[in-house]
């Protein structure tokens, strides 16, 4: 590996991490030495990467710094165009047209004999029939996430009936055809996952959710409801009638 394509990959593994990563995760994810990363991070910082090092603790990089267009891998550029056709397909015309947009800026700072890989046709992603809700609108719901905006759902309850319930969305789920919703159930005091198929109306509170969206989620990964963590898969309506 040339040595620009190793800082390269050096911060791109400081941006993933985004918080603060020790010299040997470093070194371990780049497959070097610790002593070549600490050469490495003095060249990038000399560069005018804004790298914090803290002996002892490990490096953070800050965000606002970019190199000169070093150019993506056949495979990374294969990646974003596969990923890019199941966004349009999956989610919703706004996001669409989001992920169009983006890959025409990309485009446009591609090396010439790169543009090829992003034009490719090799890949199809095909629709999926899937349970349609009125009371789903992903546009809706992205923008209480943005705002973190308290929603009001309507859902169906095991009895047939509906119960409404203000829940502070903090996350969409996409699992194969099924699409949901987690958030904080203000009615119940803890995490729950509302599923598209029994919601039936939802929409925006005036209300705003004091707490960091972001610190939720990780309370909620941290805990019972998620889950990865738990075998229960809290539902709002009967499991048997999924």
């Amino acid at each position: 590996m040339s040595r620009s394509a190793r800082l390269f990959d050096l911060l791109q593994i400081l941006r993933r991490h985004r918080g603060t990563v020790s010299g040997a995760v470093l070194a371990e994810e780049s497959g070097v030495s610790l002593r070549t990363i600490r050469r490495d991070v003095l060249t990038l910082q000399a560069m005018g990467a804004d790298i914090d090092a803290e002996a002892g603790v490990g490096y953070v990089l800050r965000p606002g710094f970019v190199l000169p267009p070093l150019s993506f891998t056949e495979e990374e550029l294969h990646a974003l165009v596969v990923g890019a056709e199941w966004v349009a397909r999956q989610t919703d015309p706004q996001l669409a047209h989001a992920v169009s947009n983006a890959l025409a800026k990309i485009n446009g700072v591609l090396a010439p004999n790169m543009r090829e890989a992003l034009d490719d046709t090799s890949f199809y992603v095909g629709p999926t029939q899937r349970y349609v809700s009125t009371g789903f609108d992903l546009a809706l719901y992205r923008q209480a996430l943005r705002e973190q905006r308290k929603m009001r759902i309507t859902c169906m309850n095991q009895d047939g009936g509906t119960v409404e319930l203000i829940i502070w969305p903090i996350m969409l789920g996409f699992e194969g055809t099924r699409r949901s919703v987690a958030g904080w159930c203000e009615a119940e005091a803890t995490f729950r996952i509302f599923y598209e198929k029994y919601i039936v109306g939802a929409e925006l509170a005036v209300d705003r959710y004091t707490r960091n969206r972001r610190t939720l989620v990780k309370e909620w990964r941290a805990s019972d409801e998620y889950p990865c963590a738990s075998s229960k898969v809290v539902l709002i309506a009967d499991a048997s009638r999924n």
